[in-house]
């Protein structure tokens, strides 16, 4: 929106600071955090209002959380959300068409992991929208964006799939990528909303994944960054470290209500929308894989309840001594804070080693 003070700067010469995606960047980051401290007292009174009883905890889950959640309201997400929203649309180049892709799958993820919160409140279980409809619905919103991606990149890259530390690592999956690329998108969201059961557990390692995204998409945006670090071109991208750098606002924001003990839990409205942007703004960078290691902690998440299930299918016994793997560590006398500050500390690491891809070439 702020975008049309960038047409005068030849004009106003003060008014070329909106030209500069970093300086709008930063410009979303204090926003989003903002809307989120001004707003966020007053969504929590309302949520627990309208909540009652809050979000009904796991009976199969650690006995603590029984005494120590209960009763805390949830779709804490819908308060990211909205400062990711306000702000995107406030400092973000609205004719950018990947700007409205991300947006898309964020809203529409958003919304299925409100229905599925509403219906774990209504019906005080913590069983919600049935689980095939919602990835249906999920892999629908994906594919779309992802054949959108498809459409508007550039032709020697459209379709193609780029590895990690070489350039020439490229292949042709024709329209498989459009499948590939929901698989990424969907696989982000659910594992950041396996991750989310712990306070303030989820949220730091998305704003550390956000903030690594937004760094590697300002510089595939950017031809000369581009060509020195001998990654590929996507034109465009840059405009995507807006929405980053928003979002790392509004979870700053989140954060100061979710640090334990939590006033607020983030809910499956904020967890599937925000893993579903990491992997949509990563589909568009180029960078999917590269998602996979800075993300490395979702995907040890997910995969420990993959492996914990289907483990005990085939052979009746348990990996873990709980899952998803936070719980594991819980079982074994960490302390939540502990599990809490141990993870973001993987995480930071993790975050790291993906950078590194960038110059390894």
């Amino acid at each position: 929106m702020l975008t049309w003070l960038a047409e005068l700067s030849p004009y106003f010469s003060p008014l070329n600071i909106f030209r500069y995606i970093t300086f709008r960047t930063g410009g979303a980051t204090a926003t989003g955090l903002l809307f989120v401290f001004l707003f966020g007292p007053w969504t929590i009174s309302m949520l627990r209002l309208k909540q009652g009883k809050g979000q009904p905890i796991r009976e199969d889950g650690p006995a603590s959380h029984l005494l120590t959640k209960r009763g805390t309201p949830t779709m804490g997400g819908l308060m990211i959300l909205a400062g990711v929203l306000v702000s995107t649309l406030l400092w973000a180049n609205l004719a950018n068409h990947y700007v409205w892709v991300v947006l898309f799958v964020t809203v529409g993820f958003g919304a299925i992991g409100f229905y599925d919160d509403f219906l774990k409140v209504t019906k005080q279980s913590h069983k919600g929208f049935s689980g095939r409809s919602r990835l249906a619905l999920e892999a629908l919103i994906a594919a779309l964006a992802c054949m959108a991606i498809s459409y508007m990149g550039t032709p020697g890259l459209a379709n193609k799939l780029a590895l990690p530390f070489s350039k020439d690592l490229i292949f042709n999956l024709g329209w498989f990528y459009v499948v590939f690329g929901a698989f990424v998108v969907v696989g982000a969201g659910n594992a950041v909303n396996i991750t989310d059961g712990l306070d303030g557990l989820a949220i730091v390692p998305v704003m550390i994944a956000a903030g690594t995204f937004g760094f590697i998409a300002y510089l595939a945006g950017n031809a000369v960054f581009a060509n020195y670090l001998q990654i590929h071109f996507v034109p465009g991208t840059g405009e995507l470290a807006v929405i980053c750098g928003a979002l790392m606002g509004a979870g700053l924001g989140f954060l100061w209500f979710n640090a334990p003990p939590a006033q607020i839990f983030m809910g499956d409205t904020g967890s599937l929308a925000l893993g579903g942007l990491l992997g949509t703004i990563a589909v568009a960078a180029k960078h999917e894989i590269v998602l996979a290691i800075v993300g490395g902690l979702f995907v040890l998440e997910i995969f420990s309840v993959i492996i914990q299930v289907t483990s005990f299918k085939l052979t009746g016994k348990r990996v873990f001594k709980m899952a998803p793997i936070h719980h594991h560590f819980e079982q074994l006398g960490w302390t939540e804070p502990q599990v809490v500050i141990r993870f973001w500390i993987v995480s930071v690491v993790l975050a790291l080693i993906g950078l590194a891809t960038l110059k390894l070439r």
